[in-house]
């Protein structure tokens, strides 16, 4: 199960996005509410999550997804039950994705600690020590998978899909939506 978590603010893309073609892919995904059950993106843009924080199941959890967008991040921040499900998922050997400003929650868990990422330009400052790679739309280091922007949703979200379902799986989506 992949369990993309929004919260007041989220970037719609990066979240949409990913949510989209990793459902295309046959891959099980869940929205789930950090704020509530319908949650507004940074352009107002109203998602009824499938789930709340308190009804993710971490046992059957694949991965977990961090949109970007300054209020979803810090949302994220501000619930401890979010913080603890990325740290729970990272410990137990799950992948862990953020794009945007995202993977600075990461840092702040030192899940990013001496890895390669990336994040929405001027977020480098909140990444510690991490490795940043400004010029990737996407990075993965194992089980992490950080984005850039939401311009580098798409390429994020196949990546994600890459990851679980390997580089064919992926291929078929990218041609699928017909990527040039």
């Amino acid at each position: 199960m992949v369990y993309v978590l929004l919260g007041t603010g989220f970037e719609e893309m990066e979240a949409i996005a990913p949510i989209d073609l990793l459902r295309r892919a046959g891959i099980p995904v869940l929205t789930v509410g950090v704020t509530g059950k319908t949650v507004y993106g940074g352009h107002n843009i109203g998602v009824e999550a499938d789930i709340t924080l308190e009804e993710m199941d971490l046992t059957d959890l694949d991965m977990i997804v961090l949109p970007g967008g300054l209020g979803g991040v810090a949302s994220a921040r501000a619930s401890q039950k979010a913080l603890d499900a990325l740290r729970f998922a990272w410990e137990n050997e799950k992948f862990v994705a953020a794009i945007c400003a995202g993977p600075t929650v990461l840092a702040d868990l030192h899940i990013t600690d001496d890895k390669n990422v990336t994040c929405y330009p001027g977020c480098e400052g909140g990444m510690g020590n991490a490795k940043v790679c400004d010029t990737a739309p996407c990075v993965r280091d194992g089980k992490l998978i950080t984005g850039a922007s939401a311009g580098c949703a798409i390429p994020f979200a196949l990546m994600l899909i890459e990851a679980l379902k390997g580089p064919e799986q992926a291929e078929a989506i990218a041609k699928q939506i017909v990527i040039r």
